[in-house]
C-alpha cells in the first residue's frame, strides 16, 4: 500500500460511492497466502472472497484495503484489518450484548495503517495496544466536548438513513469527522483520538478487528445486524456516550 499510494491504480469496479481496485484483490490474495501457510485449517472471510469453510469453528475475517477510495485518490488514510473469529459456545456475551448474529465472537484483532506505521492489537481477554503500547478509550462523558466519526456506507437507503442523525449531532458535538476508513476509525476510539464512531451499512470485515481492540481498550462495541449479507449498524466508543449518541436517532 505504501509503495503503490501515488502509482497510477488499476479500478477492477466502480459505482458512485465505492470503487474496487485490482490492488484489492491482489493484496488480499498475499494475506491469504501468508495465514494459509501459517494455519492451513482455517477459513477466511475477506471483502474480496471467501477460502474454505467459512462456517467452520474458526476463521479469518479480512479486509485488504479498508479506505479503498481515500486509497485510490491518493489520500494517506487507509489500512489493513485482520480478525480471527471462533464459533462461540453457549451464550457468550461481549460487553455490547451476544456475540455476532450468525454465533460467531471475535477473540483476535490486528490493524495496521502503513502510512503512520501503527500497529493496533488485541487479543480477547488483554489490553488492546498500539505498537505495543497499551491504549486506553477517552475518558470524556459530555457530548459536547466530544469528537465524533461517522461513515456513509455505499448505499442510497443507508445515505438516507444517516444524513439526519449527521444533522442532529453536528449540532451537539464539539466536532465531526468523516474520514472514510472504519477500522482506522474504531481504533483512533481505541486510544482516545476520537470519542465514539458510529456508521450504519458497514460490513463485518471493516469491523470485526476494530470493535474488538475498541472492547479491550475498555470502550463499548455496540452493533446490530441491518438489512445485507454481513451488514450492520454500530456505535463504537469510549463507554460513556451511547446513550446521548442514540438519542440523534
Amino acid at each position: 500500500m505504501r509503495r503503490n499510494l501515488a502509482a497510477v491504480k488499476r479500478v477492477n469496479e466502480s459505482s458512485q460511492h465505492d470503487i474496487k481496485l485490482e490492488l484489492d484483490v491482489r493484496c488480499q490474495k498475499l494475506i491469504e497466502r501468508t495465514l494459509r501457510a501459517a494455519f492451513p485449517a482455517v477459513a477466511i472471510l475477506g471483502e474480496e472472497g471467501v477460502l474454505g469453510d467459512t462456517h467452520a469453528d474458526a476463521r479469518w475475517v479480512v479486509d485488504p484495503i479498508d479506505g479503498t477510495v481515500n486509497f485510490a485518490y491518493g489520500i494517506p488514510h487507509a489500512c489493513v484489518s485482520i480478525a480471527l473469529q471462533v464459533k462461540s459456545s453457549g451464550n457468550v456475551r461481549s460487553k455490547s450484548g451476544l456475540v455476532y448474529p450468525d454465533g460467531y465472537e471475535t477473540v483476535v484483532g490486528v490493524v495496521y495503517d502503513p502510512f503512520l506505521d501503527e500497529l493496533w492489537t488485541a487479543i480477547r481477554g488483554q489490553l488492546a495496544r498500539l505498537n505495543g503500547k497499551p491504549i486506553r478509550v477517552s475518558s470524556r462523558k459530555r457530548l459536547n466536548e466530544a469528537i465524533i466519526a461517522m461513515g456513509f456506507a455505499k448505499y442510497r437507503e443507508t445515505l438516507t438513513a444517516t444524513l439526519p442523525v449527521l444533522n442532529h449531532l453536528v449540532h451537539r458535538v464539539r466536532k465531526i469527522r468523516i474520514l472514510g476508513a472504519a477500522a482506522l476509525s474504531m481504533v483512533w476510539v481505541a486510544n482516545g483520538r476520537l470519542d465514539a464512531y458510529r456508521e450504519r451499512g458497514v460490513r463485518l470485515w471493516d469491523i470485526a478487528a476494530g470493535g474488538l481492540i475498541v472492547e479491550c481498550a475498555g470502550g463499548e462495541f455496540w452493533r446490530r445486524a441491518v438489512v445485507g449479507e454481513h451488514s450492520y449498524e454500530i456505535i463504537a466508543h469510549n463507554g460513556k456516550l451511547r446513550r446521548q449518541i442514540t438519542a440523534a436517532g
